[in-house]
């Protein structure tokens, strides 16, 4: 019955492609009414976000607090995810006591893996802060800066993570500094007689508020997956003995 599942999707998929292929599916020709819009007014116009990246002026600008409340269901859920998989200050001493020895990977895969977390967080970084001029944004930025712990944790150890810092609790605080960051900037114009989330005129630079969303965005979202790699980096057998399960 497993074997099934794979092999079904395989075939719905090539069935799509086929049906794709075949020309059934017209491309639209015209422009609608409320894509035009957005296409006149994100660089230029009336209700200008002065943004030429027409996702990121939709996404946080014209639609903004449909995005808030998504980026609040995000971490909902990461929030469910830590109270699933907690345990306290003595359940984690007990959990690193119970590690003898933590298996690293050899010095070749250690070393490539230095450079290449140093290229993603270049690569994030300039996913999140360039995502009002150039396709990317905060949440784009911050899921590819999450990669760079957990190709840490498989090369390293999570201890190795937690020796320099790194540890659940402060990606946990990072991930609020994030969400935060993102609630004052919404709020700010409510300061200087606009709307929330108003952007233009408040924010009169290139972009807007938007760089600040995409960045805390960026903070937040990098730090809440690292917690949660954190937490599942815990093997799986020391961590049953600890909560007693299956004994």
């Amino acid at each position: 019955m497993k074997k099934l599942i794979p092999i079904t999707i395989i075939i719905l998929i090539i069935f799509g492609l086929a049906y794709v292929m075949s020309g059934k599916i017209e491309p639209q020709e015209n422009v609608r009414a409320l894509g035009k819009f957005y296409l006149e007014n994100s660089y230029f116009g009336d209700y200008s976000a002065k943004s030429p990246e027409v996702v990121t002026a939709i996404l946080w600008d014209y639609r903004g607090v449909d995005t808030l409340f998504e980026t609040s269901v995000f971490f909902l859920a990461i929030i469910g995810s830590l109270t699933l998989f907690r345990l306290n200050k003595k359940q984690e001493k007990e959990a690193k006591e119970r590690i003898e020895k933590v298996e690293e990977l050899t010095l070749v895969i250690k070393t490539v893996t230095k450079v290449i977390v140093a290229m993603i967080l270049a690569v994030s970084a300039s996913i999140a802060l360039h995502g009002h001029l150039t396709p990317g944004g905060g949440f784009q930025g911050g899921s590819a800066l999450a990669v760079a712990p957990l190709l840490i944790i498989a090369a390293y150890s999570k201890y190795a993570l937690e020796k320099q810092g790194l540890d659940k609790t402060r990606a946990l605080i990072l991930r609020s500094i994030g969400l935060i960051g993102i609630a004052l900037i919404a709020l700010l114009p409510l300061t200087k007689g606009g709307f929330i989330m108003q952007n233009q005129p408040i924010f009169p630079w290139l972009g807007g508020s938007l760089i600040f969303y995409n960045f805390f965005e960026y903070l937040a979202v990098g730090a809440g997956f690292t917690a949660v790699f954190l937490l599942l980096a815990i093997p799986e057998k020391v961590f049953k003995k600890i909560l007693g399960v299956g004994e």
